[in-house]
């Protein structure tokens, strides 16, 4: 039982310490400071601990690596992304 609140728990933090990044980014549209590397390899992390939960069963990894990978990779798509689509992006979400 402490294993799963443990598990569930690292899943909660995980996914949050994305949340403060997407937010800023949709609310200044900009993306200068943020490293394309470090995105691009969290990115194929997340997608690669997702698929091991997948493959494994293991719910608690499914939900948070889901839930980091598109939390990463909206950020990565907006590092991407050209300037001008970028704030249409940011604008459509409300930044």
């Amino acid at each position: 039982m402490i294993e799963l609140a443990l598990g569930y728990t690292a899943a909660a933090l995980s996914t949050a310490s994305f949340a403060p990044q997407a937010v800023q980014v949709i609310r200044s549209g900009k993306t200068r400071d943020i490293s394309l590397g470090m995105y691009l390899l969290t990115v194929t992390a997340f997608a690669a601990w997702l698929a091991f939960g997948i493959l494994k069963r293991e719910w608690p990894l499914v939900l948070s690596n889901g839930v980091c990978l598109a939390l990463s990779g909206f950020i990565l798509l907006m590092k991407l992304l050209p300037a001008s689509a970028r704030k249409k992006v940011a604008g459509s979400l409300g930044g």
